[in-house]
């Protein structure tokens, strides 16, 4: 069967009070319109064509390769629209899907089944039994229980308001009957617009066959209209995510506090503590532990990993069996190896710390590149920067880094050397020495403070 399918996104959004256009707003950390085109893409169709209108060039910017695009200046109804994107398409055999750019958590599940009913009738239209049915176009059924009629809100009576059973506005049509039906729409309604949905009624008025396919699940055929119903479908999405999480073997301490904005790849025997947050591409292998308050992007955890809470780890590798935070943030460029530890208040970025080296507490590591096995003292500073350009830090195995020291990049201490607390460290430090890079103590005796020479 030949399949092309339209997804409408025109729309500007008024109800969501925003400067942007409703289908531009992110849910899972992508835009609603592109959740589905990954549905639909799933599909195998022939074509897919995103009907867009307002803001249409920064909409076009978030749409993958290969999508056609239809332009509809007027937002003249869903009828209008779907005649704009028919000009992009040239055969006139096959099945037309129509897909809502707002209405993003629909899945290929439920896509494929509404297409394999579709079989050998001219309209299907996707359906759903919710208990308050609001603004939403109303399913009417004759008293075989057969699909008579859609009526839009706006439009209908009182008793047809009574029912709860409601257009999805996802409807599967055969091509040759759409283009024939077209320039039979007719604006009499109450918004004046030409309204896909009273194909139906040409369709029976032909003696074609018209079916209803009601959604299994009613949370799929969600419309995003307000700022209110896209915090109600993140809160959806994200509990699709958890229980794909979970299904995969990880341990998570509360559904409902966990945020998985992008995709994540998961070892066995993993734990998730609450409000978590993973964003972008994150790879945690088995073993690992995160823990409450922390954020993990687009990074790589190594089995036996352990987050402590309230860190944040962004662009890392880190191997197996280190354990970092609490309160550590790991910045884009770090890496760390086996057994090693970043502790409370330690930053990184763009540093490669060694096989069981440590920073425990109280630390800055920037352009730096930390051997195995050394020791980094509370209130260390790589400077990195000179006010024109970034420079490293380069130390070699087995280095102890003694508290409060600054060391002044481009620096490099050899393997074995020790610096002494206190100490600012500007020249190179040779293999096994020890550098002191600090004032003499000055001891002033019968010093008394001014704020007790008045007293004397």
């Amino acid at each position: 069967m030949n399949l092309d399918v339209i997804i409408l996104g025109a729309g500007k959004g008024t109800r969501m009070n925003s400067s942007k256009a409703k289908v531009l707003h992110s849910l899972g950390e992508k835009a609603l319109i592109s959740h589905v085109v990954d549905s639909s893409r799933g599909l195998d169709a022939d074509n897919i064509v995103a009907v867009l209108g307002y803001q249409g060039d920064a909409v076009r910017k978030v749409l993958p390769e290969g999508i056609l695009i239809a332009v509809q200046e007027q937002q003249l109804g869903t009828g209008h629209a779907v005649a704009e994107a028919l000009g992009q398409l040239n055969s006139s055999e096959g099945m037309v899907l129509v897909l809502l750019g707002d209405v993003p958590l629909v899945t290929l599940e439920t896509l494929q089944k509404l297409l394999n009913e579709s079989q050998g009738y001219s309209v299907s239209v996707l359906t759903a039994i919710v208990s308050d049915p609001g603004g939403l176009g109303r399913i009417i059924r004759d008293e075989n229980g057969e699909l008579r009629k859609i009526v839009e809100a706006a439009d209908a009576t009182d008793k047809e308001l009574d029912i709860q059973e409601i257009n999805s506005g996802i409807m599967a049509i055969r091509k040759d009957d759409l283009i024939g039906w077209l320039p039979k729409l007719d604006p009499a309604n109450n918004q004046g617009e030409l309204y896909l949905t009273d194909i139906v009624e040409l369709a029976l008025k032909e003696s074609l066959k018209v079916k209803a396919v009601v959604c299994d699940d009613p949370e799929e055929v969600m419309g995003i209209n307000s700022q209110f119903e896209l915090a109600r479908a993140e809160r959806i999405l994200q509990k699709r995510r958890v229980k794909d999480l979970a299904t995969q073997g990880a341990r998570v301490a509360d559904l409902d506090r966990l945020d998985i904005r992008g995709e994540v790849q998961i070892g066995k025997d993993c734990f998730i503590d609450v409000n978590v947050v993973l964003e972008g591409n994150v790879k945690l292998g088995d073993g690992v532990t995160i823990g409450p308050g922390s954020v993990v992007i687009d990074s790589i955890l190594g089995s036996g990993v352990k987050i402590h809470a309230h860190t944040v780890v962004e662009g890392a590798e880190i191997a197996a069996d280190s354990q970092l935070g609490p309160f550590a943030r790991v910045r884009p460029g770090t890496i760390v190896g086996v057994g090693a530890k970043i502790g409370n208040f330690v930053e990184t970025k763009k540093a490669h710390i060694g096989a069981g080296s440590k920073a425990s507490h109280l630390a800055y590591l920037g352009d730096t590149d930390i051997g195995a096995d050394c020791n980094i003292g509370a209130g260390t500073v790589t400077c990195n920067y000179d006010g024109v350009s970034k420079n490293e830090t380069k130390i070699g195995d087995n280095v102890f880094i003694g508290t409060n020291s600054t060391l002044v990049a481009p620096l490099v201490i050899d393997s074995e050397a020790f610096v002494a607390a206190g100490s600012t460290i500007t020249t190179d430090v040779s293999d096994g020495a020890l550098a002191v890079g600090r004032a003499k103590q000055k001891n002033i005796d019968g010093w008394v403070p001014p704020s007790k020479r008045k007293q004397r």
